[in-house]
């Protein structure tokens, strides 16, 4: 593919708009269905799509290729993400407010970095533990909204679940790292796997009276561009970038402009600790970002 920044910001900055209202999507969809319903529906959308993207791409065949050479790894995978992680998280901002749900969520870069010590047999350096601390230390300040002494949670649930998306999310990425599969082909194969999954889990701990169109309006526009759309632009912004540093800087936007989304959107109260916490979180990924432009951890 020839590389063309112009096109590889304007695919970024479609995937960071995606992103960026996410946190609003799962609230507000999750005051007509339970955590499962919305599962289900997005994940049903999102294969939808990627089906149809992948027979746009001339790549069904590959899907029975890949699945004939590691149906174990890509059930793993299927189990990791979409059903364990978006259980985890969205049963997160079932419990906290978006403001914190999402921004917990942006240590996932933080925890890979620790997990990739044991599991890649990679090193931390000074500045690595400079943003490990500072990252971390944001994020107890998000979710005691500043009361770090007093330790009080909104819910100390929901932080546990927010915080445990990050580590399946690192380790989806981790064991995905000597896959050689096309990265479109493999999420269709995560996704089409999961699916009997979660809807045998709706099956048993919840239900089917999916009723209200305001919940199938926020699954679909879930299943469509979070799960299925922002991954795909993200990629062909990684394709075209003359320089991926710059383009991964972008996302950088995306939690400025979600709590924005919160606060006319959902009426949340923007609490001045998360404000503090996302700026050490996003200085933490910054000293991560400049070590990795050098130098891998």
């Amino acid at each position: 593919m020839v590389k063309d920044q112009k096109k590889a910001v304007f695919f970024a900055l479609g995937a960071v708009a995606c992103w960026s209202t996410v946190a609003t999507a799962f609230k507000l969809t999750l005051a007509y269905f339970s955590v499962l319903q919305l599962l289900l529906v997005a994940t049903g959308c999102s294969v939808i799509l990627l089906l149809l993207l992948l027979w746009r791409q001339q790549k069904l065949p590959l899907l029975g290729y890949w699945f004939r050479q590691k149906p174990g790894f890509f059930l793993l995978s299927g189990l990791m993400n979409p059903l364990l992680y978006y259980l985890l998280l969205l049963y997160a901002y079932d419990l906290l407010p978006g403001q914190q749900a999402q921004t917990l969520n942006y240590t996932w870069a933080i925890t890979l970095s620790l997990l990739s010590v044991p599991f890649l047999g990679q090193v931390i350096r000074k500045q690595d533990w400079l943003a490990i601390v500072l990252g971390y230390l944001g994020a107890a300040v998000i979710a005691t909204r500043g009361d770090l002494l007093g330790l009080s949670f909104v819910s100390g649930w929901g932080v546990l679940l927010a915080l445990a998306s990050t580590l399946v999310w690192s380790a989806y990425w981790i064991i995905n790292t000597r896959n050689q599969a096309d990265p479109l082909v493999a999420l269709t194969l995560n996704f089409i796997l999961a699916l009997p999954l979660i809807a045998l889990a709706t099956w048993i701990g919840s239900d089917f009276q999916l009723v209200a169109w305001q919940g199938w309006l926020g699954a679909i526009y879930l299943g469509l561009f979070e799960m299925g759309f922002a991954f795909v632009m993200w990629l062909l912004a990684m394709q075209y970038a003359e320089s991926t540093a710059r383009i991964s800087n972008l996302i950088f936007i995306s939690p400025f402009v979600s709590l924005v989304l919160l606060y006319f959107l959902v009426g949340e109260p923007i609490y001045p600790a998360t404000l503090i916490g996302l700026v050490m979180i996003i200085l933490a990924l910054m000293i991560q970002q400049y070590k990795g432009a050098k130098k891998p951890i």
